[in-house]
Parts: C-alpha cells; structure tokens; sequence
C-alpha cells in the first residue's frame, strides 16, 4: 500500500524511528464494542496505561478515507461521540472506505494491516473474532483468523470472545499454523471466561518469554502473527456456565430477528450486557486494560 494512504502521528512516527516501543489499538471499542462515554474514557485511559509503561500508543482508525496509525484526543471524541456514522471496518471494507473518503473503525483484522504498513508489531485488544457457533451452515468466520495467518503482528487478548466456537477457533487457528501462546495460563481463555477446557500450544510466564516466541517465530520467515492469551482477572471473571446460559437464548432470538454478519458480535454482547446487568461491560474495560498492560510489557522487551 502506498505510504500516502497512511497517516502516521508525529508521536508513532517518531517512535518508530527511533526504535521506541509502539502498541497498536483498534477502535471499534469505540464505536461499536462500548457506549458513550465509557468508550472514550476507556481508550484515554488505555493510551495512558501504554504511556505509563514505557512505550508509546496508535490508535488506529479510517478518517475522511485516510488510514490513521496514531489518533489525537480529539479524534478520539469525535469517534466515541459519532459511533453510529462509523463503518466498521475489517480487510474487505478498507478499499471502498478509502475510495470514497469515508469514516471507519479498526477490528482486529484491519487494525493488524495499518499496523504492519507503519512498522508495528505489538498490538492489544479485549477479544479476538473466530468461528461462529453454527458455521457449519453459515460458513461465519472472523476475518480477524485469516489475518493472523498472514500478517506479521502479535495480538495481546483475552482469548477469542465466548459467543464463538471456541473449539472450532482453535482448529482454524492450528490450521492456519497461528501459535496461541496462554499468558500464565495452560488453558485458552474465553475473553470474560477466565479459563475454557481447550489448551493453548505453548505457556509463557514473563514479558520476556513472549517476546523470545515472538523473535522465534519471525526469525523463521514465515508468514503470520502470534496470539498471546491473557486471562481476565479470577474478580472480574464470568462463569461458562451463566454465559451459555445467556447466550442459549440470545442465539435463539438473534435468528428469529435475523441478525447476520458484523452485526452478529455487537448483537451478542449488547445481549450479555443486559442479561449481566452492566457486569459484563466492566469485565470488558477491566480485561482490556490488563492486555494493554501486557502489550506494552512485551513491546519494551521486543524492542
């Protein structure tokens, strides 16, 4: 992709010149994952735990068709406070917003792309999609799977979000030959769901163990990311068991409204958001600023 397609902030840019620490955020959390104003107090907050740590923030987005890796505070109420005029925006939809010079937020696949365009190679977020319960007819599969099989950035989570598959996510990703490494854990965490009966492929206990993984596998040449699993706090955590409850009955209501597509993971957990009575949205702000955390560990020791 042409270098005039992607607008680097001063801060990230200079960052990166100089060989600082640089994490990657996405920015459907801010349109798409959180409302109003928890949103934006959420994503100031999470750019400064970034900053506290050592290392520098890029909050990415698409503004007016421009690809942003790197976001003023004020970009960042203009698109917590207009979540609703935001696409959001995946692989497929970065060449029409860009054409047609319009707005969009990251998910994880599309924040993956900016990120290896500006050079970044650390990347945090609260969830990852994957294969969604009842693909075997639908054939609904995040592009966010696809993506770490082919772009070279590590994705700091807490696991792939509880409303998918989660054992058929994990299949996809050994396919795909994507390592899941369990940050202190053995088991794959359901991002509320602080541990599911599916083994990650490998344990890391530090920082710096990720961070060796991560050269490992890049010194190899060849394609793609790694996952690095981060557990939500044992506090802040859900049971399986309520979440499946919950998600029994929303599943049934979501084909009867005929919820399809991107809207599926919004739908769901706005549901469980209900269904928890707001307890599910704190786990969100709670598991994601602990991956941010995390992230920025691991990007000062890459560095």
């Amino acid at each position: 992709m042409p270098s005039q397609c992607l607008d680097i902030s001063p801060e990230v840019s200079k960052a990166l010149a100089r060989g600082q620490p640089v994490v990657a955020l996405e920015s459907t959390i801010l349109s798409h994952g959180m409302p109003w104003p928890e949103n934006v107090e959420t994503a100031h907050a999470v750019e400064k735990i970034i900053r506290d740590t050592g290392a520098v923030p890029a909050t990415t987005a698409i503004l007016k068709g421009r690809l942003k890796a790197g976001l003023s505070e004020a970009e960042i109420d203009y698109i917590g406070s207009h979540s609703q005029e935001m696409h959001k925006a995946s692989r497929r939809d970065l060449p029409w917003l860009m054409a047609k010079g319009e707005n969009g937020t990251t998910t994880v696949a599309s924040t993956m792309i900016i990120a290896a365009k500006a050079g970044i190679r650390i990347f945090a977020t609260g969830g990852i999609g994957g294969v969604h319960r009842g693909a075997q007819e639908t054939f609904d599969i995040s592009a966010d799977l696809q993506e770490l099989a082919r772009t070279p950035v590590a994705v700091v989570c807490a696991g792939p979000k509880i409303i998918l598959d989660l054992g058929l996510t994990m299949e996809y990703l050994e396919t795909m030959g994507v390592t899941v490494v369990g940050y202190g854990t053995h088991k794959l965490p359901g991002f509320y769901v602080r541990e599911t009966q599916w083994a990650v492929d490998c344990r890391a206990d530090s920082p710096v163990e990720v961070a060796n993984i991560l050269r490992a596998r890049w010194s190899l040449g060849v394609d793609g990311g790694v996952l690095i699993t981060n557990p939500v706090e044992k506090s802040q955590s859900l049971t399986l068991e309520e979440v499946e409850v919950i998600m029994e009955g929303a599943l049934q209501d979501m084909a009867s409204e005929g919820v399809t597509g991107k809207a599926i993971t919004p739908w769901l957990i706005k549901r469980l958001h209900e269904a928890t009575r707001g307890r599910s949205l704190a786990t969100n702000i709670e598991l994601l600023k602990n991956n941010v955390q995390l992230a920025a560990q691991i990007a000062c020791d890459y560095c």
